[in-house]
């Protein structure tokens, strides 16, 4: 395919892998081709998927590298790739529709359309609106209530995290701070399939994704499409390994409008142009939704912190968040965008509607490098910005400057006696909190392991630590950090319970684990018991 966009300007190959480059250096014309693979090798992405559309035309479509690096499987621009938190445009979209039928309003109350709807806060509760549900200002901190979501598969149904919000304690004023959240997002597609009288994937399917002719999957995914899909990788030591738990294996996620979307370059490319279209005909007919209820998804709700990097990259003036986008200007024209990050899972939409651009970039590895180098180079040759960024070298240098400073920050952890105080028996048992359900902690020759009964592949070793806490190794390192876990004693030297930390010296308040308090409820799990009963 001819690429008919500007030229790219960036250094040679070998230059990029340089880690002395500086801006300085004399750039050279580059090709897509040349810019994605340089990318892929700098930033270990096994496999990467790109499409440019610019003013109604798909002007670049290619795959590259490899969607399965165990059998030598090429990406193809049909290959399928998680979207990861690109989902999130097709859940304000959903709603959208809805607004447009007269159904709902954006402003509308949530518990008005999910009378079991509850916050912590019972006036946040009665205030909490629809547009709040998309636009990451409720209070919360980023991420909470991710553990019932994360790492998959999730044993929550999505009414279960609707019911468990009640429980996330905020840390701010409501709609004062930017909080990024997944599970009001889940909220939202709920929201919809109440009022639509049905599942929200087949909503998706039927309103969005069937009118505009696009083979992108919200629920379960079909065969033809699991075996042209890529799988997830991630780095460690010099070697790729993959991961399974967030692979396309053909079944629909309980996280699909946060982040589980399966879709490819390809098909994104009738997503783009209908997002452009709409922008630029404001009396055309409308075949998902309106122009009206696109600007309404386009326009900043909550403001976002613009960093002096930021300021100095692209002359920004102006970030913010709207509903299922972020949007900023760069160098004088607003891009409205969407990162996805999921292990394994890379994704990068963004569009400048002025221009009549829009760029998608999907992969399958671990380091967003690859990714936002790729689109900011792009991005950079069609606003014409006189001095381009070397992306590559500039992300490169930012990538080996955070390992220099975790290597510093490494030693700076808790040092414990490697002893506790009690046999290591008298701290199993069956643990229970209100929302995260139950853990078994259970005693072998071997010692003690941490399993969770409602998220599967939350296992582990327990090292002892020092007096009456231990540090949990998860049995897959990629599922989290190490996590320590304080065992709670009363007056009798009994263990009642405990609660669990990330292991570093400064913990501070906002970690996964801050809502959670378990209480012992038996010596051992019931399935345990049962299972036994069964021998």
């Amino acid at each position: 395919m001819k690429y008919l966009i500007p030229a790219l300007k960036l250094v040679t190959a070998a230059a990029c892998l340089s880690a002395s480059l500086t801006q300085a250096e004399p750039a050279v014309e580059l090709s897509i081709s040349d810019l994605v693979t340089q990318s892929m090798q700098v930033f270990d992405t096994p496999g990467m998927s790109v499409a440019v559309v610019h003013q109604g035309e798909v002007v670049h479509l290619a795959g590259y590298g490899y969607r399965d690096l165990e059998n030598q499987l090429p990406v193809a621009a049909d290959s399928y790739f998680r979207l990861a938190s690109a989902s999130k445009a097709f859940t304000a979209a959903s709603v959208a529709i809805l607004v447009d039928e007269g159904k709902l309003s954006w402003d509308d109350k949530v518990i008005d359309h999910l009378p079991e709807f509850r916050l912590q806060d019972p006036w946040m509760t009665a205030e909490f609106t629809i547009r709040d549900l998309l636009s990451h200002r409720s209070g919360l901190v980023g991420g909470a209530g991710d553990s019932m979501i994360w790492p998959e598969p999730s044993g929550f149904s999505r009414q279960e995290v609707i019911h468990n919000l009640r429980y996330l304690t905020p840390e701010f004023s409501f709609r004062t701070n930017y909080g990024y959240s997944n599970v009001f997002y889940i909220t939202a597609a709920e929201l919809v399939a109440r009022v639509a009288q049905q599942p929200w994937e087949d909503f998706v399917a039927e309103r969005i994704f069937q009118p505009l002719g696009i083979a992108c999957y919200a629920g379960d995914v079909p065969d033809t499409a699991v075996a042209n899909s890529a799988v997830g990788y991630g780095r460690r030591n010099g070697d790729y390994f993959s991961i399974p738990r967030n692979g396309i294996d053909g079944k629909g996620l309980m996280s699909a409008a946060a982040g589980g979307l399966v879709c490819s370059a390809a098909e994104m490319t009738k997503w783009l142009q209908y997002l452009l279209e709409q922008y630029q005909a404001p009396n055309a007919a409308y075949t998902v939704f309106s122009q009206q209820q696109l600007q309404e998804m386009w326009s900043p709700n909550t403001l976002m912190a613009v960093t002096n990097r930021t300021r100095q990259l692209h002359q920004t003036h102006f970030s913010a968040y709207g509903l299922g986008w972020r949007m900023q200007d760069m160098h004088g024209h607003k891009v409205v965008h969407h990162t996805g990050t999921l292990s394994g899972y890379q994704a990068y939409v963004a569009l400048v509607p002025e221009l009549q651009l829009g760029v998608v970039v999907l992969n399958n590895g671990s380091d967003s490098g690859a990714r936002t180098a790729v689109v900011q180079s792009i991005l950079d040759s069609y606003l014409a910005v006189p001095e381009p960024q070397n992306w590559i070298a500039f992300l490169q240098q930012e990538r080996e400057e955070r390992e220099q400073r975790a290597a510093r920050r490494a030693p700076d952890l808790p040092v414990g006696t490697g002893e506790v105080l009690l046999p290591l028996s008298a701290y199993a048992g069956y643990f229970v909190d209100r929302w995260f359900g139950g853990i078994e902690i259970q005693h072998s020759p071997e010692g003690l392991s941490f399993r969770s009964e409602r998220m599967v592949n939350k296992v582990g070793s327990m090292e002892p630590f020092a007096d009456h806490s231990f540090v949990i190794r998860w049995h897959d390192p990629n599922v989290a950090a190490d996590t320590l876990i304080k065992f709670q004693l009363d007056a009798k030297r009994q263990v009642t319970g405990f609660e669990l930390m990330p292991h570093r010296v400064q913990v501070g308040s906002r970690h996964a684990y801050r809502d959670m308090a378990f209480s012992k409820v038996a010596d051992s799990s019931p399935a345990t018991v049962e299972a036994a009963g069964d021998d």
